[in-house]
């Protein structure tokens, strides 16, 4: 192997090593573009990607001095041969580009450019954006070859060209994985407002309405229902903070599953006139999410009992299955048609939001989570999680 052929497949070697390395896309595509220039013996070289609305998101040179790139003035519009080449698939090589039909002459103050090699950058039948020489130079050592850029420049500027296009595609799915994140993330907050925020809230205001109503006739009475009001209130600060920063819920926070969903249970057996009852035991050796998961779930269907249910009594029991658990809340209330109807006083849309909270979270961390309702006969959730990590 020759001086020249090690020198080539170094360039090379750099192009395609930019592609893998943490480099933002336009730092890979100038490494690219100058790569080219630098192995096709050009005395120009430059990249444009469209933005879609006929000009270029990003235009890239080499060989370009600072002067000449400010008398050259804005990026150019796709048209003539630039726009050409973003519509067909095949590359153009030409000994001079000034004869080309498609050549619509230069802007004021850019370098005449003669002989000329263009490449689509494609990524299957979708055009990327493309690469384009000027103007072949011979190197110390190099001697010229008659008629510009040959054949074999041209399967060179074809691999550099693929190169160009893993790079814009991988740039592509960054941002697209970035947009899918900050989705899941807003998802995440709306459910977690849901399941946790918005039942507090509830209940903080029939406390309220209860203690505003015996405030002439029993004062004592009302300075106790006020009392709930300010722990449901603190409850719900703590609720909405764990939110914000993907924290597990405050309650989880002393002594594990049970003990967080008999607190709950005391808690709105206090507020509400249904009798909410717990009974258990402690799962040991829960993962943090399986236990935040199940306790997001027992509030969601006490909320959704409460609410809409109007039961007289709420059962809440945990119990060990091998080394998982199974959640199961009940409740007497007015109960709904699992088929797709809302049945009275339970908005549909709210019934599909909560449900579908509810099975999310079962499935994420391998359980499954069943309904079991009819109007008039209440409700039965019931979310069974195997045993493992």
């Amino acid at each position: 192997m020759g001086a020249c052929d090690r020198e080539e497949l170094r360039e090379v070697s750099a192009a395609v090593l930019a592609v893998t390395a943490h480099l933002s896309v336009r730092e890979v595509l100038q490494t690219i573009v100058a790569a080219a220039r630098r192995l096709l013996d050009a005395q120009y070289a430059a990249l444009g990607i469209p933005d879609g609305s006929g000009s270029f998101r990003e235009f890239l040179a080499d060989g370009l001095s600072d002067a000449q790139w400010r008398a050259i003035g804005p990026l150019p519009r796709q048209h003539g041969l630039l726009g050409a080449m973003l519509h067909d698939p095949s590359p153009v090589r030409s000994a001079d580009i000034r004869t080309h039909p498609r050549f619509e002459g230069w802007p004021a103050g850019h370098p005449d450019m003669v002989d000329f090699l263009g490449m689509p950058i494609v990524d299957g039948e979708e055009i990327l954006g493309e690469i384009f020489l000027a103007n072949k130079r011979p190197q110390p050592g190099r001697p010229h070859r008659d008629g510009g850029f040959n054949a074999q420049d041209e399967e060179l500027l074809r691999l550099l060209a693929a190169h160009a296009a893993i790079a814009i595609v991988n740039a592509r799915l960054y941002e697209r994985g970035r947009e899918l994140s900050i989705v899941e993330e807003r998802q995440r907050i709306a459910r977690e407002l849901h399941d946790a925020v918005t039942q507090k809230l509830f209940s903080l205001r029939l406390t309220a309405e209860a203690a505003a109503a015996l405030v002439t006739r029993d004062p004592q009475r009302a300075l106790a229902e006020l009392d709930t009001v300010r722990r449901l209130a603190a409850d719900a600060t703590d609720e909405l903070k764990a939110v914000v920063v993907g924290l597990r819920p405050a309650d989880l926070a002393g002594d594990g599953l049970a003990t967080a969903l008999r607190r709950q249970a005391e808690l709105l057996d206090r507020v509400h006139a249904a009798r909410i009852r717990f009974t258990g035991d402690q799962v040991p050796k829960l993962s943090g999410e399986r236990q935040e998961a199940a306790y997001r779930v027992a509030q969601e269907a006490l909320h959704n009992a409460l609410r809409h249910g109007e039961p007289s009594r709420v059962d809440i029991e945990l119990r060990r299955s091998g080394r998982g658990f199974t959640l199961r809340v009940t409740d007497d209330g007015t109960g709904f048609d699992t088929g797709g109807g809302s049945g009275p006083a339970r908005p549909a849309a709210q019934r599909r939001l909560g449900l579908a909270s509810m099975r999310e979270r079962a499935r994420s961390v391998g359980g499954r989570l069943s309904v079991t309702s009819k109007p008039g006969a209440g409700t039965t959730v019931t979310m069974e999680v195997p045993g493992g990590c």
